[in-house]
């Protein structure tokens, strides 16, 4: 069935008409019509219980400060400078009188080196995370502080805000002249997201790990989660959990253990660090810029998996960085001991208590082991080859000694590309279970990709969709990842595990954006992703029931726009630009002999004439576009001079320049100078097209060409071929799967419309017996609505529909995502 009649409405149906999709219409309708044709008799892929998870790593300070409960910031006095190259040890803390920070022979452990020396009468305050220390009145909290001094002393604890105390102080009587560990016990008489924690002391003590925990933690764990944090991700259901990275894994690794590494890691990440009693762990400066300790490790990270019924599925070093760093460890013999340390993660997991790690795992206090079957190795390396050879070791070690885990690859940090192709076809030939695809796209991208699974090998290694997002937390985003999900469900026999990410996001301490979890000290929201990802991973389904929809026509109208010159971190100078069409006619023409005035300066830099070149020379502005010509310009050669003069990255030149947000670019020596693509812009989210490993030589000038041809690109480096692309791929806003509920009988037909229309759509079952009555659950919003810690434009309205029968007719609204449970009889 064909669609009878079009509605074009704005976001990304406004694209398609921009795009040549389809016409513009003289008058914008109400109603675009569909149709789904379901086949009831036939199997699809069956879906496993555990293809939807979450991954957590540390980032956006998504432990110390959130998911762990911890309200004291810098505990033990161990802070250090984000490349560890000194101390920052009173962070987060003040000193009232006299107090040192000392690190000597009277420390509490090896990798709890620092300690606070504190003089008589004198005090410490700590001021925690966000705004301070958030407290609720009538909650109990517990106050803990290893302690010791010589003559004995009275610690007097107390918790306060500007407006005045928020518990009745408690006095804590230090008799040991050794290290012991004394505990107090709070209820908070206010309530307050700006409190501080006062330890004063009458006589001259030496303090370390002080600390204040909720009694109110999830479950009631102790060292445990923030309630309301760890609620969120249980509400989800997850199948099961990622950890701990992420970037926050495989860079550092290469550091071994050692009495002077044990508080200087490098940004480092050993799991061993993470367990035991908690005064006995590490504090590291990690890999986003700031400290994290220890608090919630290893041990915390299974005893979650467990609480919230998830599969745990920890991350380990390969030993060859990854997150835009290029480095292979030689190091035979440590690379030995990282496979030994993951075989031992093993036995901590699964072995018994009465082997060596698995007695360590009980005196934890969790006797029964944590049933680990699968474990990745490595995380987005750059540099396949390498990182496959150690992935090889890890997998035969592994397999020897526990045949029975699955150990997962990965393909690098991007959904194509030179390192993509090349460790596919690693994994391919090595026969790997499964390989992990790491991407963050456009909306653009997620909207025209819903069939990348569908030509997969069915007979290769399965999938795990470990990391993706589109690029942001409006309800747009969260319908065009819903559309791209209803690819990965139709496609379950190759995508066994998915899981958004960054799952946190402390709003005081972002490192990256777009994140499913928003909180700050005192609250938490669900962002538009969230709400999308809970509604599928809670209406998974067992089986994929075959369906049909009514589709959009591939793109015809030629790629348009201006042209554009940019630098990113980069000192760059251009010449001899000039831009033919098809015909031969000379559109634009500059030597830049005179003056820059054919040129709009749209981007950041600073861009000057010198010397008969068009010269950018700030250093560290990003996309410092300059755009010239006619956006209705289609048909065109660009050529251009390109000549680095300094920085970490190469050259960008741009075509089918519509404005600031919407163009095409030919990024040449991006991502520090590692690699060349094309990326498209959409709307602001870019997104790769192609891209190959590349860098470029400072002060060697380059002959750029770019051939654009209807919708096709050819672009040439030095007189060279250097790749094409055809972008022709329609953004569908109408996706949809059906899946089948083993027990309930129930068929689940799953609607995504991410245009400003409603899609009036002709539903045929196949000729199933079904009930009248369906249960609704609908997101709806407009398409810029975002969630807030005062607003929640974006969440599920739950209904009926009665008009259900063999075929039938259902209006999905605008810019929503719906779900119809349907009863078979």
């Amino acid at each position: 069935m064909s669609r009878t009649r079009w509605r074009l409405g704005l976001g990304a149906t406004a694209f398609l008409v921009a795009a040549g999709l389809v016409p513009a219409p003289a008058h914008a309708e109400d109603v675009t019509d569909y149709a789904i044709t379901v086949d009831p008799a036939a199997r699809g892929a069956k879906i496993d219980d555990t293809m939807y998870g979450v991954f957590f790593e540390d980032i956006n300070r998504a432990a110390d400060g959130g998911l762990y409960a911890e309200l004291v910031q810098n505990r033990s006095f161990e802070y250090s400078t984000a490349d560890n190259s000194s101390y920052t040890p009173l962070t987060s803390w003040t000193v009232s009188g006299t107090g040192q920070v000392v690190n000597d022979d009277g420390r509490l452990g090896e990798r709890n080196r620092n300690y606070l020396s504190l003089g008589a009468g004198s005090s410490v305050t700590n001021a925690g995370y966000n705004t301070g220390i958030h407290v609720e009145e009538g909650k109990k909290y517990d106050f803990s502080v290893w302690a010791r001094a010589d003559a004995g002393t009275a610690l007097t604890v107390s918790l306060q805000d500007a407006d005045g105390t928020l518990a009745t102080a408690r006095e804590v009587t230090v008799t040991k002249s050794g290290w012991a560990q004394y505990k107090a016990t709070f209820t908070a008489t206010g309530t307050s997201s700006d409190g501080r924690l006062t330890v004063a002391s009458s006589a001259a003590a030496a303090l370390d790990m002080v600390s204040l925990f909720p009694r109110d933690t999830y479950r009631g764990e102790p060292n445990g989660m923030r309630k309301d944090l760890a609620e969120k991700i249980a509400a989800l259901q997850p199948g099961f959990v990622r950890f701990p990275g992420g970037c926050l894994v495989n860079t550092g690794s290469m550091e071994d253990y050692s009495a002077a590494s044990g508080w200087q890691r490098k940004r480092s990440y050993q799991w061993k660090d993470t367990i035991g009693p908690v005064e006995q762990r590490a504090t590291n400066a990690n890999f986003w810029g700031y400290n994290q300790s220890y608090g919630l490790g290893y041990y915390e990270y299974f005893r979650l998996s467990e609480d919230i019924g998830a599969m745990p599925l920890p991350v380990v070093p390969a030993l060859v960085t990854g997150c835009g760093q290029n480095k292979a460890v030689v190091d035979e013999a440590l690379l030995k001991r990282h496979i030994q340390d993951t075989l031992d993660l093993i036995e901590f997991a699964n072995g018994p208590a009465s082997s060596t790690w698995g007695k360590v795992r009980a005196k934890m206090g969790h006797a029964k082991p944590f049933h680990l079957t699968h474990i990745e190795v490595g995380n987005e390396e750059n540099l396949p080859n390498e990182f496959f050879a150690r992935f090889k070791e890890f997998r035969a070690a592994i397999q020897a000694k526990y045949p029975d885990i699955q150990v997962i690859s990965n393909s690098g940090p991007d959904d194509s590309g030179t390192t993509f192709d090349t460790a596919w076809q690693l994994n391919k030939d090595a026969k790997v279970d499964m390989v992990d695809e790491h991407y963050y796209n456009s909306p653009q991208w997620f909207l025209q990709n819903n069939d990348r699974y569908d030509s997969y090998d069915r007979n290769g290694p399965k999938v795990f969709l470990g990391e993706y997002a589109s690029q942001g937390n409006t309800f747009k985003n969260g319908l065009t990842e819903a559309a791209f999900m209803t690819g990965l469900e139709r496609n379950a026999d190759v995508v066994k595990l998915a899981s958004y990410a960054p799952l946190f996001a402390n709003e005081d301490y972002v490192q990256w954006r777009p994140d499913l979890i928003w909180f700050n000290n005192h609250a938490s929201w669900n962002s538009a992703n969230y709400e999308v990802q809970k509604l599928f991973m809670t209406n998974v389904g067992d089986r994929v029931v075959p369906s049909t929809a009514t589709g959009t026509p591939s793109l015809l109208a030629p790629i348009t726009g201006a042209v554009g010159l940019s630098t990113w971190a980069t000192t760059a100078a251009y010449d001899d630009v000039r831009v033919t069409g098809a015909d031969g006619n000379t559109l634009l023409t500059d030597d830049f002999s005179g003056d820059a005035s054919q040129w709009t300066h749209t981007g950041g830099g600073s861009w000057s004439v010198q010397d008969g070149q068009y010269v950018q020379t700030d250093v560290n502005a990003e996309n410092t576009m300059v755009s010239a010509g006619d956006p209705s310009w289609h048909d065109y050669d660009l050529k251009a001079k390109a000549t680095k003069k300094a920085g970490k990255e190469g050259f960008l030149v741009a075509f089918g320049v519509k404005d600031t947000g919407n163009f095409y670019w030919w990024n040449i020596g991006g991502w520090n100078n590692t690699q060349t693509a094309v990326e498209q812009a959409v709307d602001g989210g870019k997104s790769t097209l192609v891209s190959k490993a590349g860098s470029v030589e400072t002060g060697r000038t380059y002959d750029i060409d770019v051939k654009v041809r209807g919708r096709q690109v050819t672009l040439y480096l030095d007189g060279q071929e250097w790749g094409s692309f055809t972008d022709d791929k329609p953004a569908e806003p109408f996706r949809q799967v059906v899946t089948k509920d083993q027990k309930t009988g129930d068929l689940i037909v799953k609607v995504v419309n991410a245009q400003n229309a409603a899609a009036r759509t002709a539903i045929d079952l196949g000729g199933a017996k079904v009930a009248s009555r369906a249960r609704v659950t609908t997101l709806a919003a407009g398409p810029d609505a975002v969630n807030s810690e005062t607003s929640t434009a974006v969440a599920p309205v739950k209904s009926t529909f009665d008009g259900v029968a063999g075929k039938f007719s259902y209006t999905f609204p605008a810019n929503s995502i719906t779900f119809l449970r349907i009863r078979q009889r």
